[in-house]
Formats: structure tokens, C-alpha cells, sequence
């Protein structure tokens, strides 16, 4: 049965870092699945300095959408890092395709949101490696002043809930430096 290792924090907070020195000292052969687009030259160019930061022994995996499917296709016994899901969960958030999603689509993007972190979670599960999760920490910000912020702000924090809570251990990155944080308590 395969740990599940959750990495959250703020913008800049050193997560991927973090997670990219947990993958490596795993001891397996490590799978980067990442999610991020490149949609302009900002993005391009971050992309291009966290692949510079990565052995390159490590297997890179593209995948902004179905990142199950993906963990689902990689070795068993791999250490799979997962950078990052709070950009999968805007990914799936902008298939809505307008900036102010109606309370149908939302409520339906998250019951499919649930229910593919469900799915990740058995995946993850079921492998023999570790599979290690990167996101944002969103919620201590201030309230998004529009309408698709402030859905993707309780979105992610819901996908964020559900996946430490499934995690082995979780880690809370502020300026660099990790916080473990304690077990999770069930709702």
C-alpha cells in the first residue's frame, strides 16, 4: 500500500522544493506529474526553472487534467510527486469556459471533483511508491473581490481537505520552512 504525503503552502512558500527533496530521498525512481499549461512567457519560464531544479534521471509526465489516469500509468513502484494539484483544480475549474460558472456547473464540477480525488486517493493507494501532493494554501488570504475567485478559493480548499485527509502525513511550508502538521481528525 503506497504512503500519500501531502505539501501545502502559501505562493513562493518553497513547497515544490520541499517535495522535490522528499521525492528524492525516497530511494525510488521518481515521476514528476506535472499540471501546470504554459499559456504565456511567465509560465514558460517557471516551468523551465522547476524542470532545471530536477535530476535528470527523473521521468516527466504533462498531464493538466487527468491526473489519476496518469498516476494510474506510471511504475508501481515509483515515487510520484504531483506539482501541483491547486493548478489541476483551476484547470478543471476553467473547462466551465466563462468567469462566472452558475451554481449548477459548480455544484456538479465539485461532486466530479470529489469524486476524482476519491478515485486518485485508491489509486495512489494501490501503488507500491509514494505518491506526494503539491498545493496552494489559498484560504488565508484575503476573500477574492469576483465571483471565479472566490469559487476557486473554497473548490481547492475542499480538494485540499479531502486529500490530507487521505495523507500519511502532511507538511505546511511557510518562507521555506516545513511545519508537520498533526493527523488529520475524520469530520
Amino acid at each position: 500500500m503506497g504512503d500519500i504525503l501531502f505539501v501545502t503552502g502559501g505562493a513562493r512558500s518553497g513547497k515544490s522544493t520541499f517535495a522535490e527533496h522528499l521525492a528524492l530521498h525516497s530511494g525510488a525512481e521518481v515521476v514528476y506529474l506535472a499540471t501546470m499549461e504554459p499559456g504565456d512567457d511567465e509560465l514558460r519560464d517557471r516551468i523551465r526553472r522547476h524542470q532545471s531544479r530536477r535530476p535528470a534521471s527523473w521521468t516527466t509526465v504533462e498531464e493538466p487534467l487527468a491526473i489519476g489516469e496518469a498516476l494510474a500509468a506510471t511504475p508501481s513502484d515509483a515515487c510520484v510527486l504531483i506539482d501541483c494539484v491547486s493548478l489541476w483544480v483551476t484547470n478543471r475549474l476553467m473547462t466551465l469556459g466563462t468567469d462566472e460558472p452558475d451554481l449548477d456547473a459548480i455544484a456538479a464540477l465539485e461532486a466530479a471533483l470529489d469524486a476524482e480525488v476519491d478515485a486518485l486517493v485508491t489509486v495512489a493507494r494501490s501503488r507500491g511508491g509514494t505518491t506526494i501532493a503539491v498545493t496552494n494554501e489559498v484560504g488565508a488570504g484575503i476573500v477574492p473581490p469576483y465571483p471565479l475567485g472566490r469559487v476557486y478559493r473554497d473548490v481547492l480548499g475542499r480538494v485540499n481537505q479531502r486529500t490530507s485527509r487521505a495523507a500519511d502525513r502532511a507538511w505546511l511550508l511557510v518562507s521555506g520552512r516545513a511545519l508537520e502538521l498533526p493527523p488529520s481528525i475524520e469530520p
